[in-house]
């Protein structure tokens, strides 16, 4: 079957779409709304994350140049390689998808597309995880011009506050999480190794229904488990040992993230002070998310209850960032909005976020916990029921 037969068939488009047509529709409107107000004719958004959210185009080749061309009003352009076509068709409702040939050059394809839609110099969002400064500078040269401009400001904000449909798919994310960490939890023994305890979670969170998730799981152990961001390297687990454990569960690419953390014994006195005021932390930055806080208010309740112990070197992060639709590298929506001291922008309901109070004593532990929650018109609602305590093994 050709392109425009397997396009027109309507068995396929659509086929594999996460959400309903009129979802992706509602969607479009509210982001050529905002464009139109930008003051640009058109927008070339380049992000997996905004093309997912604008059209539902998802797929693990997504390392390939794919580019969709937003106009002000009418429909909308996607331009994809050619083994993706079919994909796209089956994950979105598009009535216009453009590919390009392995060999093509993307940014000659781009610019052709521009120019066959009439579309003389459109923003571009350059903040896209797979847009390379040399093909910024491509694209530059062949539509004439010293520098594109960067349209990468005009969408974010609307993912920011979530639809009833994408808070569902949070929630089961979330169940995901839950039980992945469940399940890492009861595989810390003192013998058992680190991939015992990644099997375990990932295997526990995929047969719960979790789809492929952006970021591996972080399982570490012993003086591991004070690096950040150390994942599972078969060290074999000794009494006395710490274990960190942190992953996010995925449901059509939404991500809700969760953290506990684990001691073969007993643990030391310093470290079980560093935990009891990660909690308390935790607790604090909660109840400071509600609609009309900003964002800065969570992170400075946590900041002081880490400072007043003392700890204030052991932090040295945002208390907290937005979660929702997630590519690899990352499974949280941080580079769109963080709770962190200095960023004004008020909480909404529908707005989501991972809270990780977490605490280090660089290479030797990390202690802490943490909960996604979903703001409601009065608070915030965490999507776990798992006891946040330090759990003695």
């Amino acid at each position: 079957m050709d392109n425009a037969a397997f396009l027109n068939d309507p068995a396929m488009r659509g086929s594999e779409a996460a959400f309903s047509q009129e979802e992706y529709a509602d969607r479009q409107a509210r982001a050529q709304t905002a464009l139109r107000a930008s003051g640009h004719a058109a927008l070339v958004v380049t992000g997996p994350e905004t093309i997912y959210w604008l059209t539902g185009r998802q797929t693990a080749g997504y390392f390939a140049f794919q580019a969709l061309l937003l106009p002000s009003s009418g429909p909308m352009t996607l331009l994809v390689r050619q083994l993706e076509f079919f994909g796209a068709v089956a994950n979105t409702w598009l009535s216009d998808i453009v590919t390009y040939q392995d060999g093509d050059d993307p940014a000659g394809a781009l610019v052709s597309l521009l120019r066959e839609r009439g579309v003389a110099m459109p923003a571009i969002e350059l903040s896209g995880w797979f847009l390379p400064s040399r093909l910024v500078s491509e694209i530059a040269h062949r539509l004439g011009v010293a520098e594109l401009t960067d349209g990468s400001d005009i969408l974010p904000p609307l993912r920011m506050v979530k639809s009833d449909a994408e808070r569902d798919a949070i929630r089961a994310a979330a169940r995901y999480a839950e039980a992945g960490m469940v399940a890492a939890i009861e595989a810390c023994t003192v013998g058992a190794d680190e991939n015992a305890i990644a099997a375990a979670m990932l295997g526990a969170a995929t047969r719960a229904g979790s789809e492929a998730m952006a970021m591996e799981p972080l399982v570490s152990s012993g003086p591991r488990s004070g690096l950040p961001h150390m994942t599972w390297r078969r060290r074999a687990l000794s009494e006395g040992d710490p274990v960190f454990l942190e992953l996010a569960g995925s449901h059509a690419r939404y991500h809700a993230a969760l953290m506990r953390t684990v001691w073969l014994g007993k643990p030391p006195a310093e470290a079980q002070r560093m935990m009891d005021c990660a909690l308390f932390a935790l607790d604090a930055a909660i109840s400071q998310i509600r609609p009309g806080a900003s964002c800065a208010a969570p992170h400075e309740a946590a900041q002081r209850i880490i400072d007043a112990a003392g700890f204030t070197s052991a932090f040295r992060k945002r208390i907290g960032y937005s979660m929702g639709i997630a590519f690899a590298p990352d499974w949280g929506e941080g580079g769109i909005l963080s709770l962190f001291s200095g960023v004004q922008r008020l909480i909404e309901p529908g707005m989501v976020f991972h809270i990780p109070a977490t605490l280090r004593s660089f290479g030797h532990w990390t202690v802490g916990a943490s909960e996604t929650v979903i703001v409601t018109e009065t608070g915030a609602e965490p999507l776990s029921n798992l006891p946040r305590a330090l759990t003695s093994r």
